[in-house]
């Protein structure tokens, strides 16, 4: 894992960080765009193993209009400069608890887990519930106005 530079840690969920590649998502994409800016700008921006693959899954396999391979594998390598939470097999263990605390997917408590294991405070997501707090990681929907 390696540390960002500045800035307040921000995760990004699979979701937001796809949405800023998929020129058809309209809104949604202008809105991911901006943020992933924004994180690039002030370094800020975390993610995790599991955003990356989830990433290059959606981007070549479950678009409008997928993108070639080499363009998707392009874009995980360029996330990758961005600070990524590597889960051990006793974080896997911890979100399994998560999972049955919360009462979430083993999927969303694996993101929730690595959210709290980079510090980071905000959770940038369209999956959980906006300004759900879990732990010390508050949810944000950035496609809401209120974001």
């Amino acid at each position: 894992m390696t540390e960002a530079r500045s800035g307040t840690p921000e995760f990004c969920d699979t979701n937001v960080v796809v949405y800023a590649f998929d020129r058809t998502a309209g809104a949604k994409h202008l809105s991911a765009r901006a943020l992933l800016d924004r994180l690039w700008d002030s370094n800020a921006g975390v993610l995790s193993v599991q955003v990356l693959q989830e990433t290059f899954v959606v981007l070549t396999r479950r678009l409008p209009t997928p993108l070639p391979h080499q363009a998707a594998r392009s874009i995980v390598e360029d996330l990758s400069a961005w600070r990524v939470v590597e889960p051990t097999s006793g974080d896997v263990v911890e979100a399994i608890d998560l999972s049955d605390h919360w009462q979430v997917s083993l999927w969303d408590a694996m993101i929730l887990m690595a959210a709290q294991k980079a510090g980071a405070a905000t959770l940038w997501s369209e999956d959980l519930g906006d300004g759900q707090a879990y732990g010390s990681v508050i949810v944000r929907n950035p496609f809401r106005p209120s974001s």
